[in-house]
C-alpha cells in the first residue's frame, strides 16, 4: 500500500508540476459553471432544486478530459525510457497500476470537490434532494473511475500517448453513446444487452436516486477487467 500511495503522489505532483491539473480544473469549473447557473436549461431555467445540469454537463466533461489525463500514464513512461527504470525498483506490475489509477481518480476528486458550494447554494435557494445530489457525486465517480482503467489499458496497448487518448476516447464512445443507440434500435435479449453494457443507463439509475447492486457490479467489474488487463499486459512487457 505504501507503494501504492507513492506511485500516486509522484504522478499527483506531476498533474500540478506541468500545469495539467490546473488547466483541467479551471476549465472544468469553467464549463460546468456557466451552464449550470447561467445558460441554457439552468438551474434558475428549470425552476427545480436539484443539480442534474451540472451532472449532465459533468458526465460529458469528464468523458472527454479523463483520456487526456491517462494519456501519458504508461505510454509516456515508455516514450520517455521511464517504465523500465521504475519497474527496477521494489515495486510490483500491480502496485504501479494501482497507483496511476488512484493519482488520476483523486485529481478527479480534486476538480469535483470546489462544485460543492453548488450544493450549498442550491440548498440555501430551497429545499433539494440530498441523497439524490449524493448519488449523483456518487455516479460521476463510479463513471470517472471507469473511464480511468479503461485509459490506463489504452496507455498500455499504445506506445504513443496520442494514440493512447484517441484509443480510450474510441472504446469509450461505445460506453458512452454507442450501446445505448444499439439498446435503443433492438429488443428483446439484445436489446437488453445493449441497455446492460451502456454506461449511460447505469449512471442516471444512480443519479435518479437509486442504488442497485447491478449498477455497482457493472461500474466494478468494467474498472477491474480493464486494470487486471492492463496488468497482464505490463506483465507481458517486463517477460
Amino acid at each position: 500500500m505504501k507503494q501504492i500511495i507513492h506511485i500516486a503522489g509522484r504522478e499527483l505532483s506531476t498533474f500540478f508540476d506541468s500545469l495539467t491539473a490546473y488547466v483541467l480544473i479551471v476549465i472544468f469549473l469553467g464549463f460546468s459553471g456557466f451552464f449550470t447557473w447561467i445558460y441554457g436549461a439552468d438551474v434558475f431555467f428549470v425552476g427545480q432544486a436539484n443539480l442534474n445540469t451540472f451532472f449532465t454537463v459533468a458526465y460529458w466533461s469528464l468523458f472527454i478530459f479523463i483520456p487526456a489525463l491517462t494519456m501519458r500514464s504508461i505510454a509516456g513512461e515508455l516514450k520517455s525510457g521511464t517504465l523500465e527504470l521504475l519497474l527496477t525498483k521494489p515495486v510490483s506490475d500491480w502496485q504501479l497500476i494501482l497507483g496511476k489509477f488512484l493519482s488520476t481518480f483523486l485529481l478527479i476528486v480534486i476538480a469535483l470537490a470546489p462544485t460543492v458550494i453548488y450544493y450549498f447554494t442550491l440548498w440555501a435557494i430551497g429545499p433539494v434532494d440530498h441523497s439524490a445530489i449524493l448519488l449523483g457525486y456518487m455516479g460521476l465517480l463510479l463513471m470517472s473511475m471507469v473511464y480511468i482503467s479503461i485509459g490506463l489499458l489504452a496507455s498500455c496497448v499504445a506506445s504513443n500517448p496520442i494514440i493512447a487518448s484517441l484509443v480510450a476516447l474510441s472504446v469509450g464512445i461505445f460506453f458512452h453513446i454507442i450501446f445505448d443507440v444499439l439498446a435503443a434500435n433492438f429488443v428483446g435479449f439484445l436489446g437488453s444487452f445493449f441497455s446492460y453494457l451502456s454506461l449511460s443507463t447505469h449512471f442516471e439509475s444512480i443519479s435518479r436516486g437509486v442504488v442497485d447492486s447491478k449498477d455497482l457490479i457493472y461500474f466494478f467489474s468494467i474498472a477491474f477487467l480493464c486494470l487486471f488487463t492492463s496488468k497482464m499486459i505490463l506483465s507481458n512487457r517486463n517477460l
